[in-house]
């Protein structure tokens, strides 16, 4: 049967998109924290380490399974090793994102044009959480206007770039968005690292500290972000693989992603860190008194640090916020092509019919949960649930099952990858698939468990975390399960 799966124009298409998903919110919010929290300039070791260990041997397995088979991940897996449950579960994991980053992207799509003005006023929390979220306590699905309004753009954006294609739409998207999103990111570190008391937010983010090295902790942190950040484990790098052409150096594809994917966080830690010196200095405050990460760095402190600035403040917040709205955009799509290749594979659907019935239907429930007084909640404690049981659980099991029970297959993968590759694999990949990744994921997921087990999570009640968060690895069991018990339907 003639192979009429779509392809990348080129291999340089495929890098720029795996790039674009690769950098997404995460690299700008999270990795600054993560590396300050860690050990500062210290942290870069375990970081680069892990790069090695588990983020490069992880990025190659997905690659050369997506390249051999030509499919995303429940067909592909059932064809490497009859697994096709798991696949599924990784479907599924993407799924449940895409749900929910669309809303943290609308609210960066929203904020881009809150900061002519300043218009979140000098309570930049009571802005958020009051008059923008409009949170209610516990749960409640009111409806708010404005949150359901930037979803719809959100999703008309994305889902217009999914019908496009792989070549048309996601590749010409990325083309477009990740030199934008450079250029915006340059100009922001440029200004911020001109800013009163910049000097000490560099400083408190390189200066390491050699006691964290000791404590494994660190270790834990450096190998778990490492595989959030390259998209690994969770079926994006294997269905992009996919959609390479046959004669195509994978390996030289992965460490290029890779070191790219690294410079931009490291980007994105000074400028961030030098705003954040800056906000110390106008405040009177140590740098440590005034980080944060994740929702808090973006919503709360960055405008706060825009308002600072005055006047010349508008043009700062619209790159910061429009630096993470066009690398949400890049990354929702890789996220949202999972399920959409996967459907078509299973059950022969039309680029058109998977991306209306998937994307669509996506839309449908994130404009719903995502556009009530609860957003918030819901955002956080999927957020938890899918990351840090969803993709670390689906990366395990798919590495275990290999490495562990179908070792033979290793073989098969290596000898595939290897007849174009610049960096041939062999022995030293095998083993930290073998022993170092699955280890450290084992680690992370066994520590998660007892952490939910033993606190809970937040300050949520339990009721409100079990009913979200419980629901959300029962959504990825049923689908897994169900799913692969689906006949196929594609000729």
């Amino acid at each position: 049967m003639t192979d009429t799966r779509e392809n990348w124009s080129a291999r340089s298409g495929f890098i720029i998109a795996a790039i674009g998903s690769a950098v997404g919110l995460g690299n700008i919010w999270r990795f600054p924290y993560i590396a300050y929290e860690n050990g500062g300039g210290a942290f870069l070791i375990p970081y680069l380490i892990a790069i090695f260990a588990a983020g490069l041997p992880l990025l190659f397995l997905d690659y050369a399974v997506g390249h051999k088979f030509r499919k995303a991940p429940p067909m592909a897996y059932k064809k490497l090793m009859n697994a096709e449950s798991l696949g599924w579960w990784q479907v599924m994991v993407t799924l449940i994102i895409g749900i929910y980053y669309a809303s943290v992207l609308s609210w960066a799509g929203s904020y881009m044009f809150y900061s002519f003005g300043q218009q979140w006023g000098t309570d930049t929390q009571g802005f958020f959480f009051n008059s923008y979220l409009q949170n209610g306590e516990g749960l409640t699905f009111g409806f708010v206007p404005v949150l359901f309004f930037g979803l719809v753009v959100v999703w008309a954006v994305v889902m217009l770039i999914l019908y496009g294609g792989v070549r048309r739409g996601v590749e010409l998207a990325n083309k477009i968005f990740m030199p934008l999103l450079v250029i915006l990111f340059t100009i922001l570190v440029i200004q911020a690292v001109r800013l009163p008391g910049a000097v000490n937010g560099l400083n408190a983010f390189f200066t390491p500290n050699w006691d964290a090295m000791t404590n494994y902790k660190v270790w834990l942190a450096a190998f778990g972000h490492i595989f959030f950040s390259l998209s690994v484990g969770f079926g994006i790098m294997l269905t992009y693989s996919s959609y390479l052409k046959r004669k195509t150096n994978l390996t030289g594809s992965g460490v290029v992603v890779a070191l790219a994917n690294s410079s931009f966080e490291i980007l994105a830690g000074i400028g961030v860190f030098a705003a954040l010196g800056f906000m110390a200095f106008s405040s009177g405050a140590k740098v440590e008194d005034v980080v944060s990460g994740g929702i808090g760095l973006a919503f709360i402190a960055f405008p706060k640090i825009i308002s600072s600035l005055g006047a010349g403040g508008d043009l700062f917040g619209f790159l910061f916020f429009g630096s993470l709205t066009v690398a949400g955009i890049t990354s929702m799509v890789s996220i949202l092509q999972v399920p959409i290749a996967a459907f078509q594979d299973k059950l022969g659907w039309s680029k058109n019919k998977s991306v209306t019935i998937i994307a669509g239907g996506s839309a449908v429930v994130s404009t719903i949960i995502f556009s009530s007084h609860s957003a918030i909640t819901f955002v956080d404690i999927i957020d938890y649930f899918a990351n840090n049981i969803g993709i670390v659980g689906g990366g395990l099991f798919s590495i275990i099952l290999l490495s562990w029970f179908r070792r033979p297959l290793m073989k098969q993968l290596e000898t595939h990858v290897n007849e174009y590759a610049s960096l041939k694999l062999g022995g030293s990949w095998k083993f930290m698939l073998t022993v170092i990744t699955p280890l450290s994921l084992l680690l992370a997921l066994g520590l998660t468990l007892k952490s939910i087990m033993a606190e809970g999570y937040g300050d949520y009640p339990a009721s409100t975390l079990w009913v979200i968060g419980g629901g959300t690895i029962a959504f990825f069991i049923l689908g897994a399960v169900l799913l692969s018990l689906v006949k196929d339907r594609h000729s």
